[in-house]
């Protein structure tokens, strides 16, 4: 779908924002809005939460289980916010954090609020100042050294120029964003809800075949295992000790060097191969105490998450170079030269195992899980010819999952941008939509054919 320009533009004189319809008022921000001072008297208000993805919502529904409206011991002395008013987190402004509340609440007194005095449509003045263009914009014009410590401080955010549209224009822009990014945004959940799906299809297929095996017609026996069920008669259900050594990290704080030997902690360890790119590193002698005590690695190793990011596993490969474990890890390495890493590493990540890990986890804030209960994980264990024929099986299976995964996750980011794209050329006039109707009806594939 195309939209035509303006029939006249003219240059703003500002570098940033280039170049507007002729017809549209350049203003600065001081001129479209004035900071509200009202604060609550007794914090009885809706506490409203300022975020990057969603603007402003009430804070209760973006609370997880166990967390806490406010740390504040009280509410009183907030600001106050009214419906159509503009709230700013002056320490994310150039990430997104603001946005128009569409109730009466309080905010934070650290956050600014503004209200709208030059008859401007609040509607379309959300999508503006929450568009890429506005957002680098701020960026540009906050105060700091580096992007955590980057203020956007009302005087700032005043000084700063815009154009604007007359008010109708305004409504017909915020109607046409509306309607199409409420379309962009159902292909967006329904690709969501298709890689929600992929997951637990693979997930499933996993499960199954580490559980049950590729052959359908094997005789089956009792695990003995409650959440185990049957497994194939010619199967063995043992403590994972009995089959894979299991060695902790070495407990010492390492010299971490620009250049040196790479050290694999939990953030390595979330795809089927340690992941040593971005791993910090260490020099040799660092190195040579690390690996003391039966931990240095080998091709067929498997590094395990123990703490944090409880259960995710990597395979050591032969084309890795030295590296050495880090902190948060242990090791499994094989007793008998028959076992399958890719076997095992599927076994870990099923929930045959996860649901073991989740009896085993302590730790309120950071869940980690002990070496020895690791060791005693029970798995279930086929022969060898048919775990290497298990394994095969599954890194095809989740390959082909991957894939599909991966195009979903894509489609995503191709509509994600679209939807940027979109906001910004209607609210800089980039594109003239004074002239757009909603259709009678858009079949939703349509728009996948525009994001690719």
């Amino acid at each position: 779908m195309s939209f035509p320009s303006y029939p006249g533009y003219k240059h703003s004189g500002v570098e940033l924002l280039g170049e507007f319809p002729d017809h549209w008022a350049l203003k600065r921000f001081k001129n479209v809005f004035v900071e509200r001072a009202e604060r609550s008297t007794d914090g009885s208000e809706e506490l409203l939460s300022v975020s990057a993805y969603f603007g402003i919502k009430p804070r209760s529904e973006t609370l997880d289980e166990g967390d806490h409206l406010s740390r504040a011991e009280s509410l009183e002395g907030y600001k106050v916010c009214q419906a159509g008013d503009l709230v700013i987190n002056i320490m994310l402004a150039w990430n997104r954090g603001l946005g128009f509340s569409w109730q009466r609440g309080i905010v934070s007194p650290a956050y600014c609020v503004f209200y709208v005095t030059d008859g401007s449509v609040p509607e379309f003045l959300d999508y503006l100042v929450r568009s890429d263009e506005c957002i680098r914009y701020f960026k540009t014009h906050s105060a700091g050294i580096m992007d955590s410590r980057l203020r956007l401080y009302p005087e700032s955010f005043g000084r700063l120029f815009t154009a604007i549209p007359p008010a109708c224009e305004q409504t017909q822009i915020a109607r046409f964003l509306d309607h199409e990014t409420a379309r962009i945004d159902a292909l967006i959940e329904e690709q969501q809800r298709l890689i929600e799906l992929l997951k637990e299809k693979r997930q499933a297929v996993i499960s199954r075949t580490v559980t049950k095996g590729l052959d359908p017609t094997v005789p089956m026996k009792d695990s003995g295992v409650e959440w185990l069920g049957e497994v194939p008669a010619h199967w063995v259900v043992a403590g994972l000790k009995w089959y894979w050594s299991v060695t902790d990290c070495k407990h010492i704080t390492a010299e971490f060097v620009d250049e040196g030997i790479p050290l694999a902690s939990i953030r390595e360890v979330q795809s089927r191969y340690v992941a040593l790119d971005n791993a910090k590193q260490t020099t040799e002698v660092f190195y040579r105490q690390l690996i003391e005590g039966g931990r240095e690695l080998v091709a067929g190793d498997l590094i395990f998450s123990r703490n944090a990011t409880v259960g995710e596993v990597a395979q050591v490969a032969n084309w890795h170079p030295p590296f050495a474990m880090g902190q948060d890890v242990c090791v499994l390495k094989k007793q008998y030269e028959w076992l399958s890493s890719d076997y095992l590493q599927a076994v870990l990540r099923s929930p045959v195992v996860m649901v073991q890990l989740d009896n085993l986890m302590i730790g309120s804030t950071f869940k980690r899980v002990n070496v020895e209960d690791i060791r005693g994980i029970i798995v279930p264990m086929p022969p060898q010819g048919e775990q290497k024929i298990i394994a095969e099986y599954l890194i095809q299976k989740t390959e082909m999952f991957n894939s599909m995964l991966g195009e979903a996750q894509n489609t995503i980011a191709l509509l994600q941008e679209r939807r940027s794209a979109l906001i910004s050329a209607a609210v800089t006039g980039k594109i003239d939509v004074r002239g757009w109707q909603p259709p009678a009806s858009a079949p939703i594939p349509e728009l996948v054919e525009e994001a690719v």
